[in-house]
């Protein structure tokens, strides 16, 4: 049956999933509607996001190697049903006016479901490309980047109409359906399977079974005690910080930085959401072609210049144009990660390490949003913030170069401590 699926159709399954999970980053959408209609302060409404954001890489976490158990479908299928269920008792607590049982919806049920089905079908489209494996990998993430494109505005005119309650309770019966669909077409493929273009590398020397891109044959618990599985944390971690703390504070920066109006710093952040997408399928793409290593050290030679830059930029078109470039390198980091576990770690339990990789995530979604917030309160100003980050991405940029130089080392079969399994893998630590 397996042999009979097409691999674009899986891609097409993970997009599917992937644009369902990613409307929870049109969250902003309710935040004012929330707060008009149940008095719920600010801060009280943006806790479920920051919750969810929780939950969803521990979550991602603790199920990853379940997921590897589970197989793809039942995976999805279990993730549809939690985040589903996550917007309806959402809905449920807007009618009741309960914070409580909307913190545990939104945020822990529907953050769960968020994590299962965010690596659920990764690692099932790294083996279905082995060929293309950041192409394959970004167009399932890039979905999730643009799921907030088509959610913002289909929840605004749903809130407007029907009511709060009522969005959430339409949300969660589509986007159930929707990754329900995806779910029933999605598996692994078969044993020892490689696409036609590399039908005669596996007859010559059977490069099916290992690609000759792999370090390594890892499990996650041989995986996370590697140097390079925490060189890479540390990449991810510096990476998504500096993205989601422009994206937490850029409309008010915009205005207080540049002089944008309200508008216009409105327009300028959903613009920011297909820089976001677009980079995702860009960068990852690319880094079949010039290797992931080398896409993370252009990520951070680069960013680390332009926040250096930007406490100096006064020109709103300019501060835009710097802003969106770092969105396209802060999406491209999420598409590439998956293909780089892989080339890494190998595909033997890709879930359950990106599922540890994604902690990352987790702590970054509470450090950069804080650290903006808490050093604006104390200077009035974002530019000690641009250099503080500046000052991160350099660290970033010495990890990676680090991680380029570990991966030169392994290959050229250097490293000096014990093997740890019979995958020639090093262990480091």
């Amino acid at each position: 049956m397996d042999l009979k699926k097409n691999r674009w159709l899986i891609a097409l399954s993970a997009i599917a999933i992937h644009l369902s999970i990613g409307s929870t980053y049109a969250y902003s959408v309710f935040k004012n509607p929330l707060s008009d209609l149940l008095g719920w302060n600010s801060k009280e409404v943006t806790l479920s996001f920051t919750i969810a954001i929780l939950f969803l890489g521990l979550s991602a976490a603790t199920f990853g190697r379940f997921v590897e158990k589970w197989g793809p479908r039942k995976s999805a299928t279990i993730a549809a049903i939690l985040f589903a269920s996550g917007l309806l008792i959402s809905g449920l607590a807007i009618q009741i006016e309960s914070l409580m049982l909307y913190y545990l919806g939104y945020g822990v049920i529907g953050g769960m479901g968020l994590g299962i089905g965010y690596i659920s079908p990764v690692s099932t489209l790294v083996k279905w490309f082995p060929d293309r494996r950041g192409l394959a990998t970004g167009m399932a993430v890039m979905g999730f980047g643009a799921g907030a494109l088509i959610a913002s505005p289909v929840a605004a005119h749903f809130i407007q109409t029907v009511g709060i309650s009522s969005t959430f309770y339409i949300l969660g019966v589509a986007y159930l359906v929707l990754m329900l669909a995806g779910a029933s077409y999605i598996v692994r493929p078969p044993e020892g399977w490689v696409p036609k273009s590399m039908e005669g590398e596996a007859l010559n020397d059977k490069k099916a079974k290992k690609r000759p891109d792999d370090l390594a044959q890892l499990t996650a618990n041989e995986a996370v005690k590697t140097k390079r599985f925490w060189l890479l944390w540390i990449m991810m971690f510096i990476n998504i910080s500096s993205g989601i703390m422009l994206i937490s504070v850029a409309s008010p920066m915009a205005q207080e930085k540049v002089g944008m109006t309200v508008v216009a710093a409105a327009s300028m952040v959903g613009i920011m959401g297909l820089f976001n997408g677009a980079g995702r399928i860009l960068w990852s793409s690319l880094s079949d072609y010039v290797g992931r290593s080398n896409i993370f050290i252009i990520f951070f030679s680069v960013q680390m210049i332009l926040f250096f830059l930007l406490p100096s930029i006064s020109n709103a078109i300019i501060f835009q144009i710097v802003i969106f470039l770092i969105l396209t390198m802060y999406g491209g980091g999420f598409s590439s990660l998956p293909a780089f576990i892989g080339d890494l770690f190998g595909t033997k339990q890709l879930g359950a390490i990106h599922g540890y990789i994604l902690t990352a995530w987790s702590s970054a979604g509470v450090f950069g949003p804080m650290m903006v917030a808490a050093i604006y309160d104390s200077t009035a100003s974002y530019n000690v913030t641009f250099y503080m980050f500046a000052a991160l991405l350099v660290v970033a940029f010495v990890t990676a170069l680090v991680m380029k130089a570990n991966i030169k080392a392994i290959r050229s079969g250097t490293e000096k401590n014990a093997t740890i399994n019979s995958a020639n893998t090093v262990k480091i630590g």
